[in-house]
């Protein structure tokens, strides 16, 4: 049996949650496999909404096991509260909630540390989310941070208060700014009693022998491709493996067990915070994506920057992963353009290339762009492929040839129902 992957494309945002959700129902189990609460992913159905940062996108299927794997980091607080928000719900799913003894654990320092980085660098901000992932993973790969099964231990609390005393003094490094730590600390340290209620496993031996058993899993990728530590528009970036890679260092299993690889990309392209983005577009067009497709953050709140669908980068992000099926999502939002614009390439100092340049972040970037039709058309109706307007289908058609890789899904609105299966 193998491990099929869903992730992002583009920078983000790209609507994975809604289509974990969807497919869930086809695995055993469905796991989170890098991030922590810098990433949302929104779930719409039977009229509510709701936004996950911890806990994997299978939740709402009766009778999957959902883990939360190694190669995540938790904030204590940030689940207690999805927990609660779920409870409060109706929502029952604790006995099907794992989490990894590997994990690594998010401290009240941490976003402490990471508020007070980022105010120091003012205009130079890469667009952290303040949740402490940056310091957290500096943490983990410096070799002192602390885990999920750390929290068992009988100097558990005198290994929290070394690494708070080493992030207090790094803190002496930056301004000050406004961070109730005691307060902070009060919230975490009650938060941990929920975190010990939930079932830890030994991630690597235990989703090996689900596969031994025959037992199918989905993993959960947060964020974008594009936000990769090693292959994004670094520094512009998030501080794990948003890639296929990471599959294999955030939960314990080897290459050789990855099958299906389901790249969600929107038809058309955003991203929140600093960095590069080639297609942004910083007009009225920009403004009328952002409003019809409301975008801002479902973890920040920041309105998300706009622009017309990228293709060298998808086409990037396609090779990286190992993409075998794309999904497009939020087609609807492009339902009122006359046209609609595809970036097929770049100009790059006068030379014409269709791959992401190193320093990307530091040089001109001119998107080249085609024009196609719009379909001027209210999708809702639409109920299959076959009722979609000729216009959408060849908007479908030509970025299938552009990508040379299958789109098995168009989503056509936010609800589960609004998910178009190609064929």
């Amino acid at each position: 049996m193998k491990i099929d992957v869903i992730l992002g494309l583009q920078w983000g945002d790209e609507g994975k949650g809604k289509i974990v959700d969807y497919l869930a129902e086809h695995y055993n189990l469905v796991c989170r496999f890098q991030g922590g609460p810098n990433a949302g992913h929104t779930i719409k159905f039977d009229e509510h909404k709701f936004v996950l940062h911890t806990i994997p996108s299978g939740i709402f299927r009766d009778n999957i096991i959902n883990v939360i794997g190694n190669g995540v980091v938790i904030d204590p607080i940030t689940l207690d509260k999805e927990i609660q928000t779920l409870s409060q719900a109706g929502k029952t799913f604790l006995d099907r909630l794992l989490v990894a003894k590997k994990a690594h654990l998010i401290l009240p320092t941490h976003r402490y540390l990471d508020a007070a980085s980022e105010a120091a660098k003012g205009k130079a901000k890469i667009g952290s989310t303040l949740k402490g992932i940056g310091p957290t993973y500096m943490d983990k790969t410096g070799r002192n941070g602390l885990r999920v099964g750390d929290i068992a231990l009988d100097n558990f609390r005198e290994k929290y208060e070394a690494l708070k005393t080493k992030h207090m003094s790094l803190l002496n490094m930056y301004p000050d700014i406004d961070f109730n730590l005691e307060e902070e600390e009060e919230k975490w340290f009650k938060s941990l009693e929920v975190l010990k209620s939930i079932k830890q496993i030994d991630c690597g031996y235990y989703l090996n022998e689900q596969l031994k058993k025959g037992n199918k899993i989905l993993a959960e990728g947060a964020q974008g491709s594009m936000l990769d530590i090693d292959f994004g528009t670094y520094p512009y970036v998030t501080s794990s493996n948003t890639i296929t890679a990471g599959v294999c260092t955030g939960l314990g299993v080897a290459p050789q067990t990855i099958g299906e690889v389901i790249g969600i990309a929107k038809a058309y392209c955003t991203r929140v915070g600093s960095g590069p983005f080639p297609t942004e577009l910083n007009d009225a067009v920009g403004e009328e994506l952002r409003a019809k497709g409301q975008e801002f953050g479902a973890t920040t709140g920041r309105p998300r920057r706009c622009g017309w669908i990228d293709l060298p980068q998808i086409r990037y992000a396609i090779m990286l992963n190992g993409v075998t099926q794309i999904v497009l999502t939020k087609a609807d939002i492009l339902n009122d353009f006359e046209e609609i614009m595809i970036s097929d390439s770049y100009d790059v100092a006068g030379t014409k290339t269709r791959n992401i340049p190193y320093d990307m972040h530091e040089i001109a970037v001119t998107p080249s762009y085609r024009a196609l039709p719009g379909w001027k058309q209210d999708l809702s109706e639409c109920s299959n492929y076959e009722s979609f307007p000729q216009a959408l289908k060849s908007y479908v058609h030509e970025i299938e040839q552009e990508l040379e890789t299958p789109i098995s899904m168009v989503s056509i609105g936010p609800k589960r129902k609004e998910l178009i299966i190609k064929g």
